[in-house]
């Protein structure tokens, strides 16, 4: 069976286009008598030329279905056989084909820029039998573009600078304008650009879109902002063509084209003489018409008679120029200043110097006030020195004070007390003399570093302060001494002439050249058989033994009184007392057991004098340290409340005492020997088994000034009441609740005694009498002998 071709048929336009083609077209065949649903298989004899591609306008906005072009088979003898089916991309959705005719509708808008074509297959059937007459045939249907869409800035709208002074036809920013659409179908997509404002200060390449300069000198001081309105217009900027615009905001930069220049050219200003060094004196300020760094600016001082006294300088954050003072200022030497000063850009473009120097100068003059001053001292610090042997009221040096303003007033000067609290030194008011009021003692406190005040008469408000620096001079007034408390051990193997200690002195005097001291034994000391003194000339000395075969049974304590001088003037020596234990030693020399019993039996000592001074010793030994009775107090507000106030109550006490015949509860003796203090030492009835370390020294007793301990807590409470603020004007009552030293009887305890079990001998209590034979039992055993050196 014979099959014709499939012919598509399009827009009339197009089939005119195709008139040519039709030459090689398909050949008609004959019709076949035979029906076409034979049953048999189809043979194609010859192929029909097929049409491949549609085309249809975008934004169609008529109310029928578009046409788009037609599909036909030469196999359709219009006998309505055939039947058209369309599939693919938008069928029946977009396009719909009528199945007897083979025509083909858009039945929606298209939008090339949504979608530019659709591919779709068409296909003849046989209407009965539904089998193909033809080969499927596949074609596309392209949406033909059309001028819908204007440019558009996407980026926009732009901001952009440039400096101002620009020459003409510098680059300022770059416009871009995009259109959707076809850029290969006409002109629908070629952009043109032009300036709509702006003119004539700026102007628009049209093919590019570069924005540059139009006009040259453009002053920012002058305009700093214009505003532009740019046109992107397709179809080459044709008429009909479609347009779009964007702002581009251009802001001129600064650059330095704009010299300092002062508002004024003299300044005048007034200052007080009392300006402290350092303060702010003026500020004056160059005006610039630039701004950033281009306005930054230096100030200095080219001329005047102000060069060293002032100094200007720039202000970081208001481009000031700040005076500032150097030096004091004083009304009476000198009333006024003149300055002249230049300020000149810091940061300067070579391009614009031929435009002229960039600084300006002003004058400044200042004028000085007088003010009332303190008195001044003709020097901040007077050193004088005095010597501690100097009596009371001799003179130490003068210090002298000026009232520099010219009323010059006369000057009282006082001592700062909170500097002088010991009140060592007064000064005559009116002079100025310093002198002694009190004994000063150099070991105590070698300098004195007072504040002296000179005070006007007229106006007692303006007070000067000067600095009296007192050093008090040596002399030799203090003996030297041991250096440390020495504690000397003998072993009793030792040989004669073996050195047993060494010995240092201090004195806390400061002779010119130096100490030199001088050992030697006490007359009484000096013929003793057991130990000598060696002078080694450098301000030591060696103890040496004068025998061996020392025996600690027969005496295990030996006091040496050694006497040691200084070289001054006069010379001042002391007797100090080395106490020297003998001890059990091991093969190194090394102390392993000593006796704690001390012997004392100086030549001609009786029995019954050393009994005595045994019983003063077993009775002293549970006594108290001399100040042990002195209990921290808290100090007592100087200001007394109402209650407390001693000058408006009367306290009454109903405590009787015993009158003077109540001498039972208390030993009257012990308060009536104040001035005799004992010095604390250990019980020596009872010798431990181990070596220990006993004072250097015998128990001396100490005399000390009358009460002096209550002295010096009330000269101390007095000075505290000196410096406290918060004092009151008037006379008042301070009362301390103070207890002063301890009994000079110390304690009578037995609960300090050592153990019992000691080498101590107690044999000569059986020489006491029947009444100490009891002890003796308990205690006695073999005699030993006490002997002083």
């Amino acid at each position: 069976m014979r099959m014709g071709c499939l012919r598509v048929w399009t827009l009339a336009g197009l089939l005119m286009l195709l008139l040519a083609l039709w030459e090689v077209g398909c050949s008609e065949p004959s019709p076949s008598p035979e029906p076409l649903d034979t049953g048999t298989a189809l043979h194609r004899q010859k192929r029909s030329w097929v049409w491949n591609q549609f085309f249809v306008l975008e934004e169609y906005t008529g109310d029928d279905p578009l046409y788009v072009g037609k599909l036909h088979s030469d196999v359709d003898k219009g006998e309505g056989r055939v039947k058209y089916v369309l599939s693919g991309e938008g069928a029946s959705s977009i396009f719909i084909i009528d199945e007897n005719t083979g025509d083909i509708h858009a039945t929606k808008r298209l939008d090339r820029e949504e979608q530019a074509y659709y591919t779709l297959r068409a296909q003849a059937l046989d209407r009965y039998t539904n089998r193909p007459v033809e080969p499927e045939s596949e074609f596309i249907i392209k949406v033909q573009d059309i001028n819908d869409n204007e440019p558009k800035f996407l980026d926009g709208p732009y901001t952009a600078g440039v400096p101002e002074m620009s020459p003409v036809g510098t680059s300022v920013v770059q416009v871009v304008a995009t259109d959707a659409d076809d850029p290969t179908y006409g002109n629908s997509a070629r952009v043109v650009y032009s300036i709509l404002e702006g003119q004539p200060y700026f102007s628009v390449e049209s093919k590019t879109g570069i924005i540059r300069t139009a006009l040259p000198s453009m002053d920012r001081e002058a305009r700093d902002q214009y505003l532009l309105v740019i046109q992107a217009k397709d179809m080459v900027g044709q008429m009909g063509g479609l347009s779009g615009t964007t702002s581009v905001t251009v802001t001129l930069t600064d650059v330095n084209d704009n010299p300092p220049r002062f508002t004024r050219k003299s300044y005048q200003f007034t200052v007080p003489e009392s300006l402290p060094v350092a303060s702010v004196v003026a500020k004056i300020k160059a005006a610039d018409s630039d701004v950033g760094p281009n306005a930054e600016m230096d100030y200095r001082i080219i001329d005047g008679d102000g060069l060293g006294m002032f100094k200007v300088a720039p202000d970081k954050d208001t481009q000031e120029g700040v005076i500032t003072l150097q030096k004091v200022l004083d009304f009476e030497t000198k009333a006024s200043y003149t300055l002249r000063i230049e300020a000149v850009n810091r940061n300067i473009d070579p391009r614009f110097v031929n435009l002229g120097t960039f600084s300006d100068t002003a004058t400044v003059h200042i004028t000085v006030e007088d003010v009332d001053e303190p008195p001044v001292f003709s020097s901040p610090v007077s050193k004088m020195v005095v010597s501690e042997a100097a009596k009371l009221g001799t003179i130490i040096g003068t210090v002298s004070a000026h009232d520099p303003d010219s009323s010059n007033s006369a000057i009282r000067y006082s001592i700062d007390r909170n500097t002088d609290l010991e009140r060592f030194f007064n000064i005559d008011a009116t002079t100025g003399v310093i002198s002694t009021a009190k004994q000063l003692d150099r070991e105590v406190n070698a300098v004195h570093n007072i504040t002296i005040f000179a005070m006007e008469s007229q106006d007692p408000l303006q007070v000067g302060k000067g600095i009296a620096l007192i050093t008090v001079m040596d002399i030799n007034d203090n003996a030297p001494v041991f250096a440390i408390d020495y504690e000397t051990f003998l072993c009793e193997d030792a040989k004669p002439g073996q050195v047993i200690q060494t010995i240092s002195a201090v004195d806390p005097d400061e002779p010119p050249s130096g100490h030199r001291f001088f050992f030697a034994l006490t007359p009484e000391a000096a013929s003793n058989l057991n130990f000598t003194l060696r002078d080694n000339k450098d301000n030591t000395a060696s103890v040496l033994t004068k025998r061996g075969g020392f025996r600690r049974r027969e005496q295990s304590l030996y006091w040496l009184p050694i006497l040691i001088g200084d070289s001054g003037t006069p010379s001042l020596s002391s007797t100090n007392t080395l106490s020297i234990r003998v001890c059990d030693c091991d093969p190194d020399g090394m102390a392993q057991s000593c006796s704690a019993e001390a012997y004392m039996l100086p030549a001609g000592l009786s029995t019954g004098a050393l009994v005595a001074i045994l019983a003063c010793v077993l009775t002293l030994l549970g006594s108290p340290p001399p100040f042990s009775g002195i209990r921290p107090q808290k100090k007592e507000p100087l200001i007394l409340d109402e209650e407390r106030d001693v000058r408006e109550n009367i306290v009454r006490y109903d405590d009787e005492g015993g009158g003077e015949e109540d001498t039972e509860a208390f030993d009257m003796v012990a308060l009536r020997n104040l001035n005799v203090i004992r010095d604390h030492k250990a019980r020596r009835d009872v010798t431990p088994e181990v070596p220990i370390f006993f004072s250097s020294r015998p128990p001396p007793y100490k005399t000390v000034p009358d009460n002096g301990i209550f002295r010096e807590f009330i000269w101390d409470r007095l000075k505290d009441a000196d410096v406290d603020p918060s004092a009151p004007p008037y006379d008042s009552l301070q009362t301390y609740a103070f207890e002063g030293s301890g009994s000079v009887a110390e304690s009578l305890s037995s609960l300090e005694s050592l153990s019992t079990d000691s080498d101590q001998n107690y044999d000569y209590l059986s020489d006491w009498g029947p009444r100490f034979k009891k002890l003796a039992d308990l205690y006695g055993h073999s005699e030993g002998s006490n002997m002083f050196l």
